[in-house]
């Protein structure tokens, strides 16, 4: 508690700092120990130590209480790492060890404008030391080392620009939702030039930290992403993820988090909803280099964990194929598909890694001529992407699989709080936000296909 307090009052006196706030060797002389070509660099102030568990903090939002516990203690290099995400490591590493990071700790009976007081206090920090609430760091501004602003510039597409930001949802001071488009990476691998994790530099406006990713969908499938645009509201929303899962597998009464996507599938399941319970492992294939997923555990399976989905079927076609509803409660690796092939028997439309066999005698259905031509044009978009093809007509469709709507705590009011001078919190109240992403063009078209065939 007296930590907590003297946080408090230092925050009341300091105000709000920029996590990239720079500071001038005239306003902190007692940084430099060399001449006066040393006294002119420049230095990097971090914000105030402020010791927010995320863990617990998600916790708590999860719960809906007022966050006991949330605070906690944290090394310099950890604090650092937070603060400056954009920072390599290896160079952040690099720092302490030629101890050119520095503290200057402000107790809550010390003012502010104490300046003789506030150099006494300054000293050189090791990488292990632990903070107290009110420390402050300071790093040397290095002008050969990338900014997010100097790596954006190699991005000087304008049309790719455009095209990333025409993809948001939705924006605020901590998170970005985006509609993420089929056929795009979350993250880099092998073979992959352009992937989410890549090109969320190009989301910077007048910021210093790009953002990070917070969850993962498969390549081929589409729809609502999320991305936390501070390390704060990251690892509150990685919590919060891991939180659903635990939640799930326990009581599954917390509802904090919650997903729904949209699948055409090929077959028709039995009951019209319920709930898939089938643990999934990874099974090792015979060239010993790569993996896949079922819901069989064998003597080649490693890593077995419990996943829980509900279904609801949308609407099912003579043809043979249903629209389904998909509510992950769990939030495992190929989860939804491998549930859909494995488990209801109805592998989704476009799936060739777990629905191979499903769709060796694909017959594409008519195009009707009441499509309209303007969603039959295939056009062209950055990245290599395009628009315009695989649906039901294709000879080879898309993956048939989309994120609709995802609805989330407001993480920017949680974070609000947790900065808050005041002690009294309450999750309890954070607002409920719905995030809705439209159909991708061929699922849209495979819909208005399958629609006049009913007529």
């Amino acid at each position: 508690m007296a930590i907590m307090t003297a946080a408090l009052l230092f925050l009341r006196r300091q105000g709000p700092k920029s996590l990239a706030s720079l500071s001038t060797a005239a306003g902190h002389a007692a940084l430099d120990s060399g001449g006066g070509e040393e006294k002119k660099k420049r230095w990097v102030e971090l914000p105030p130590f402020a010791p927010l568990d995320a863990n617990a903090a998600a916790r708590a939002i999860s719960r809906g209480d007022g966050g006991e516990g949330t605070f906690s203690n944290a090394t310099a290099i950890r604090w650092v790492r937070q603060c400056c995400p954009h920072l390599p490591t290896s160079l952040v590493q690099k720092l302490f060890r030629q101890r050119k990071v520095k503290k200057n700790s402000v107790t809550a009976d010390t003012s502010a404008t104490d300046t003789s007081a506030e150099q006494q206090r300054l000293r050189r920090v090791s990488a292990k030391d632990e903070l107290v609430p009110g420390d402050i760091l300071f790093l040397p501004v290095n002008p050969q080392e990338s900014s997010v602003a100097e790596k954006i510039k190699k991005f000087d597409n304008r049309n790719e620009i455009d095209f990333l930001r025409s993809l948001e949802i939705y924006k605020d001071k901590d998170i970005i939702v985006i509609n993420k488009p089929p056929g795009m990476a979350v993250q880099g691998g092998v073979g992959i030039k352009n992937s989410i994790d890549v090109l969320a530099q190009m989301f910077v406006e007048n910021s210093s930290e790009a953002p990070r990713l917070v969850h993962r969908l498969d390549r081929d499938c589409s729809g609502v992403l999320v991305l936390g645009r501070t390390q704060l509201s990251t690892s509150i929303m990685h919590a919060i993820f891991r939180e659903k899962t635990a939640d799930a597998l326990s009581d599954g009464t917390q509802q904090v988090l919650q997903r729904k996507y949209v699948a055409l599938v090929l077959g028709i399941p039995r009951h019209p909803k319920g709930l898939l319970s089938a643990p999934l492992a990874k099974l090792v294939l015979q060239d010993g280099k790569s993996e896949r997923l079922t819901v069989r555990a064998g003597p080649n399976t490693t890593c077995v964990q419990d996943a829980l989905t509900e279904y609801r079927v949308i609407e099912s076609s003579p043809q043979g194929y249903t629209w389904l509803e998909l509510f992950p409660r769990t939030g495992r690796k190929h989860q939804l598909r491998v549930h859909c092939a494995e488990v209801l028997g109805a592998p989704i439309v476009g799936d060739y890694k777990y629905g191979r066999q499903a769709h060796q005698n694909w017959k594409p259905l008519p195009m009707p001529r009441t499509i309209d031509e303007e969603m039959l044009k295939k056009r062209k978009l950055p990245f290599g992407l395009s628009v315009g093809g695989g649906s039901i007509a294709e000879e080879q469709p898309q993956l048939h699989l989309h994120c609709k709507q995802m609805i989330l705590p407001d993480i920017s009011a949680a974070v609000q709080q947790l900065h808050s001078p005041d002690a009294e919190r309450d999750f309890s109240d954070l607002e409920k936000l719905s995030f809705v992403a439209p159909l991708p063009l061929h699922m849209r078209l495979s819909w208005e296909i399958l629609k006049s065939v009913r007529k």
